[in-house]
Parts: structure tokens; sequence; C-alpha cells
């Protein structure tokens, strides 16, 4: 009984025996009693692992933040940029500066710009240092080709094929000084001004080295201006801008153009003055604008003259073209805004501008210009209108313009260029045959012959069947060298009036006298 009651005595508790369970458990999961929930979390290993590939994590994306901007303030504090878009007039000299620079490097690696745009060699010795750097300095390996045809006096066209840099980096060396080049194409972008891909080009080097950029620039307008040298730019409208019309034409000398005695130098004398008389417009509130109608028959030398005139003030011609498809009133004011400079505007054949012209569409379908004639008053001396502008207006029926085309403000001067006169007839007889005609005997026989064709002008004063100093020209051209038979062709040059008007009683009359 005894023995009985002492095991009944040491049997545990239900409470004791859950403990203990409560115990083991916890043991076996390797916590120790009394421990927290950080020391547990930081006694399981695969917490521990967790933890620190985030730490791990956190700090490489930290680090490459850090880097980021520690990069970009360097680039900031160190390196300089330009950007140049394929809008502004930069771009393409930069193209062609950098062209040339490169094949200069690669051909002779010592070369320089002359004052006039040309590239030649140097003269001092290349040293160890400069050739090093020359090895260093890598070559262009994006190119892109450019065409360009070139014409020479005898009409033959040949055409030439040039490297330019296309798209992509390249590194240039420009004295002493190493030069990034990006240049960029969009291809989801484009200008539709031009028809063309948005395109940019982005020049990096150290800030140090800053001051290059306006030297190189200045190399590259040398450079543009040396390719035109002695030649006029023909610029025609293409959508909102003004482009290039083919390639620079050759300067025409003023001399190649004979007008009446003393028509030409009234001309130019008036232009030269109004070019030097800015702030004497601006000073007293007059629109710094003048405006030119030449008129008269054809082959007078009314547009060949213009051009002339425009080589001899170093100006481009912009041609305006009222009937091209697509012109309306605001465009035309806007073209007249944004004209290049040192450019003078002509509008030819202006009695023809408003006269048969289709309707804006047609039951063809045409769509054609939409300008109308109040447009052109207004873009000519209007409000909006610009100023600093040449305006030449040629037309062969001056009696068909409207007055109020041509009052002053619009036109400010009218000069009618007529037919050949005896002083027109002789100066271009000399022009042509004056170094094989030093004493004037053939000059003498020539115009004879041309009174003898009433071609001259008559003891009355009366012209007979007058002629244009381009059907002279044309004649002389015909027998280049040949003055007889200049003499004994003269006739050609009323044969087609004959036939086409007649004699009428006055030239009967005059040629009974003679």
């Amino acid at each position: 009984m005894a023995s009985n009651g002492n095991s009944l005595t040491s049997s545990p508790s239900p409470e004791t025996l859950f403990k203990s369970v409560n115990e083991q458990i916890a043991s076996s999961a390797g916590y120790e009693k009394g421990g927290g929930l950080i020391a547990q979390l930081s006694e399981n290993p695969f917490f521990t692992a967790g933890f620190g590939l985030a730490g791990l994590g956190a700090a490489l994306a930290v680090t490459q933040r850090g880097v980021r901007y520690g990069a970009s303030l360097l680039k900031r504090r160190l390196l300089v940029d330009v950007e140049i878009n394929i809008k502004d007039e930069s771009y393409p000299w930069f193209l062609y500066w950098m062209t040339v620079h490169q094949r200069a490097q690669v051909t002779d690696g010592s070369k320089v710009l002359q004052s006039g745009g040309s590239f030649a060699a140097s003269n001092s010795s290349t040293g160890l240092t400069e050739r090093v750097m020359r090895r260093l300095t890598p070559g262009m390996h994006h190119l892109s080709i450019a065409t360009e045809k070139v014409e020479h006096p005898n009409g033959a066209v040949q055409t030439h094929f040039s490297l330019i840099p296309g798209p992509g980096r390249h590194i240039l060396r420009y004295k002493k000084a190493f030069l990034l080049v990006n240049r960029v194409r969009e291809t989801k972008s484009m200008d539709f001004q031009r028809g063309m891909p948005w395109e940019t080009v982005t020049l990096t080097t150290l800030y140090s080295q800053r001051h290059i950029f306006e030297e190189l620039f200045q190399e590259a307008h040398q450079l543009a201006q040396h390719s035109t040298e002695g030649k006029t730019i023909i610029y025609t409208s293409r959508g909102t801008s003004w482009e290039k019309f083919g390639e620079p034409r050759r300067k025409r000398p003023l001399e190649s153009v004979i007008l009446d005695e003393g028509v030409k130098e009234r001309i130019v004398s008036d232009v030269k003055d109004f070019l030097n008389s800015g702030k004497w417009y601006y000073d007293r509130g007059i629109p710094y604008r003048r405006g030119y109608l030449l008129h008269g028959p054809p082959g007078t030398g009314k547009s060949s003259f213009i051009q002339a005139l425009a080589g001899a003030l170093d100006y481009n011609i912009a041609m305006l073209d009222l009937s091209e498809r697509g012109m309306t009133d605001d465009r035309l004011n806007y073209l007249l805004t944004i004209i290049p400079r040192r450019t003078l505007v002509l509008l030819e054949d202006a009695d023809a501008a408003f006269s048969r012209r289709r309707v804006q569409t047609d039951a063809d379908g045409y769509r054609g210009a939409n300008v109308t004639f109040s447009g052109l008053l207004n873009a000519l001396d209007g409000v909006a209108s610009a100023e600093e502008r040449l305006l030449f207006l040629t037309t062969n029926h001056a009696e068909r313009l409207d007055e109020a085309l041509v009052r002053p403000g619009r036109v400010d001067m009218t000069i009618r260029l007529g037919e050949a006169t005896q002083w027109q007839i002789e100066r271009l007889w000399d022009r042509f045959y004056g170094d094989l005609d030093a004493d004037g005997t053939w000059k003498a026989k020539f115009v004879a012959r041309l009174g003898e064709l009433g071609i001259t002008e008559s003891p009355r004063g009366l012209p007979l069947r007058p002629t244009s100093t381009a059907a002279l020209q044309g004649l002389f051209l015909y027998h280049k060298g040949n003055m007889d038979g200049a003499i004994r062709m003269a006739e050609a040059l009323v044969a087609e009036r004959l036939t086409t008007e007649g004699d009428t009683e006055t030239q009967r009359a005059v040629l009974q006298e003679r």
C-alpha cells in the first residue's frame, strides 16, 4: 500500500508535461531559452542569407546611382557640348569642314587652312609627339557619299563623289584638342519642310578647350564661302523655306550686259545708294525696302542684268513664283520675311502672275496656287511686310500691271529696256570683235549694213525694224571671229520680223529717203 502510494505521488502533472514538450521543441529548433524575436531571426540561416542579398542589391543600386551622378557632375564640370540641328545654316558648313579636315589629316597630317579657305601643307616640321598623337587619333568609320556635279564653261558636266561623315560617333583632333562628334539621324521624325530626316550633330570637348568652337566655325564659314566664291546662289521656295536651286552659278560680269547709254549706271548707283542708306531710312521712320520694275520687249537684257547686278553686289537671288502649287497669301508673306541675307527677290513676268490662272480646285483635281492680288500687295508693302529688302519685277507688258502694284513704295524705280540702239550695237561689236577690229573699220561696215536694213535709226529718228540685244548676241556667237560672216548674215535679224509684220508706210517712206 505504501509502495503504491509513492508511485502515485511521483507521477508528473499535465502542466509539467506540456511545458517539458515545449522546451524540447524549442531545443530541437535551435532556439535558446529566453531568446527574443531579433535573436531568433538573426540565428535563422535562411533569413540572414536573404537579408544579405537584399542589402547587397540595395548597396549596388545606391553605388550605381552615385556613380551616374558623379559622372554627370564630372561631365558638367569638365566637358562642354555644342549641338547643331539640320535647320541651322552652319550644319552643312560643319559637315563639309569635317570632311576636308579629316581628308587633310589622312593624306598629309600637317595641313592648315589658308585665309582663302583652302588647305595647304604646313612648313613646320612634325615632331615625335605630333606623330604619336596622329597615330592615336582614330579615323572615320561611318561615312556617307555625296555627289556633286560641276559644270564647266564649255557646258560639260563632270561628276565628283566625296565621302562625308555619316551618322555615328567620330573622334577628331583639332589644334591639339580632341573632339567627340556624334551625328544622330532620327528615323521616326522628319523635317517636313525639306522632306529629310531630322538630324543633329553634337560636339563635345574639354571645358578648358571650349575656345576652339569659335575658331572651328570660323574656319568652316571661310571654307563654305570659298566654295561659292565667284558664284551666285539661286534660291527657290520649297514649302515655307528657301532652298538652293541647283549648283551656284558663275557670276556674270556687269560689263557683259550692254544696256542703253547711262541706264545701267543709273540703276547701279541707285541700288548702291539704297544699300548704304539704312540709317537714313531708320532715322526717318521710312520702311527700308526698295522695288524696281524692268519692262520692255523680250531679249532686251532684263533677267541678265539682274543676274549681273547680283554678282557685282555679291548678292544672291531668290526667285519668287506666285503660280507655285500650294502658294497662299500667308506663305508668301512668310517667305518674304525670311529671305536669306544678301539676297534680292526676283519676280519675273509679273503681268502673267494673275492672268490665265486656274482656280484653286478644278474639275480635273488640280490644286494650284491661291495667292490673291491683295495678298501680294500686303506682302510687298503691308504692316507685316519685311524690311531690308531689294525687289525686282520684270514684265514684257507694263501696261497690263495694276496701278496699285507699281505705285511708289512698292515699285520705286521703273526702267524700260528697249530695242537695241546704235550705241548698244557698237558696244556689243567691241565686246565680241574688239581685239580683231582695233581701228573700227568692220564695225562701221556693220553699222552701215544695219542702216540699209532699217535696224538702226533713220534720218528722221524713227526706228524701222528694231532688233534686240539678244538677237545681236546670237548673231555674234554664231560668227565667232568671223566679222565678214556677221555682216553678210545681218539681214537674218529682220527676216522674221518682215514675214510677221510687213512694211509699214513709215518704213517705206524712210527707205525711199535712203
